[in-house]
């Protein structure tokens, strides 16, 4: 009886999550930690990095099928095959979240001031300076795509063409994108006071023009028209930023703006972020690729600031209306909290400063920017 009772218990104990936790599994729980502390105590990027968090943490504790994606993409559970059917086979979600977030975007700065659309694409040679350090040590080419995106810190872009090039570098390449994302406020204002002095920090702008809603309407309905009919296959990205922003502007459909912005955004939101954070196995992360990506994503985001700031300090030259080189810092796609980081930095060197709805504009710019730059890869590089 005693054997029985032993061999019982023996059988308990493998059966447990225990028993198969590894060290591995340890330290990727750990990482979701921090970013649960991130978001929770920092405020970094809370609707992304919580549920990411989670996500981490639960795919680390062995013994589960809740939400399990293999190195093959073979799924099972209620993530698991979420993550199969809306991401991998369909890729679905990023293109969702775009509607969300063309209907909460004013192009109003960016129609006022056009100069700042080449701002927010000077601020990309990040996604280039990503893709040719990623070949340079050792990424095939679909993978230094999916890496070299990480440079717009656009993490919807991002999602969208790791899972269409790399998918099993799509809970790094998207949980690096993130994270950047929420260290703008960390990363930036070195970067903008090592390229820029007091003075240029100093200058003021003209407050934006008003423009009228026959033209905000048209901006973003000509602009998906030439876009996509130059880039076919930025359709799905450009597409749906553009409608839910015509929405927004059109003022008589208002529940589906509504709907765009709060039930669908943050559906989707739950869905995409729970998604990637079940690729952060142990067995899928720990590894030397995923430090190369972390780096390149690092060197990639400070090019793409960097970009920015010297092509504002360079139209000075030959500009009489100057730019406040801060606004050139928020071309990358980290919408909105680059441009609240440029008007921060404006803020401390003088309080009566307002470069918000300036920097607002090349910001906006990014995000058209990367999801070009996203199609250009997809339409190319097969």
């Amino acid at each position: 009886m005693f054997d029985r009772f032993a061999d019982m218990l023996q059988m308990f104990v493998v059966e447990t999550g225990v028993y198969h936790l590894t060290l591995g599994h340890v330290m990727m729980i750990g990482v979701g930690l921090i970013f649960i502390y991130l978001a929770v105590v920092k405020h970094y990027e809370p609707y992304e990095l919580l549920p990411i968090g989670l996500g981490a943490v639960l795919i680390n504790l062995p013994g589960h099928q809740v939400g399990m994606v293999s190195d093959q993409m073979q799924a099972s559970g209620v993530l698991g095959l979420l993550f199969h059917y809306t991401l991998y086979l369909n890729n679905i979600l990023p293109p969702l979240i775009f509607l969300g977030l063309g209907a909460l975007t004013d192009f109003g700065p960016l129609m006022a001031n056009p100069r700042l659309i080449i701002l927010g694409a000077a601020a990309q040679v990040g996604i280039f300076v990503a893709f040719m350090g990623a070949i340079l040590l050792g990424f095939d080419l679909r993978e230094a795509c999916a890496i070299g995106i990480i440079g717009g810190a656009d993490g919807p872009t991002t999602i969208f063409v790791s899972a269409r090039m790399a998918p099993h570098l799509l809970g790094i390449t998207a949980v690096t994108a993130y994270s950047y994302m929420g260290l703008v406020p960390v990363i930036q204002p070195p970067i903008a006071r090592l390229l820029t002095t007091r003075k240029e920090r100093l200058i003021r702008m003209e407050p934006p023009k008003q423009v009228n809603k026959a033209a905000k309407i048209l901006f973003p309905l000509l602009l998906m028209i030439v876009i996509i009919l130059l880039i076919p296959m930025t359709a799905p990205l450009v597409s749906m930023f553009m409608i839910g922003n015509i929405f927004r502007e059109s003022g008589v459909v208002e529940r589906l703006n509504k709907t765009a912005q709060n039930e669908l955004l943050n559906l989707v939101t739950i869905f995409l972020m729970l998604c990637i954070g079940i690729t952060l196995r142990a067995e899928n992360i720990l590894n030397l690729a995923t430090l190369k990506i972390l780096l390149l994503g690092l060197v990639a985001f400070s090019c793409g600031s960097a970009g920015g700031i010297l092509l504002v300090k360079l139209f000075n030259l030959f500009s009489k209306n100057k730019i406040n080189p801060l606004v050139g810092s928020a071309g990358v796609s980290a919408v909105p909290m680059a441009a609240r980081v440029s008007q921060e930095m404006a803020s401390k060197e003088d309080p009566n400063n307002f470069i918000l709805m300036h920097a607002m504009g090349p910001n906006v710019a990014g995000v058209i920017g990367s999801a070009v730059v996203a199609g250009y890869f997809l339409s190319v590089i097969q």
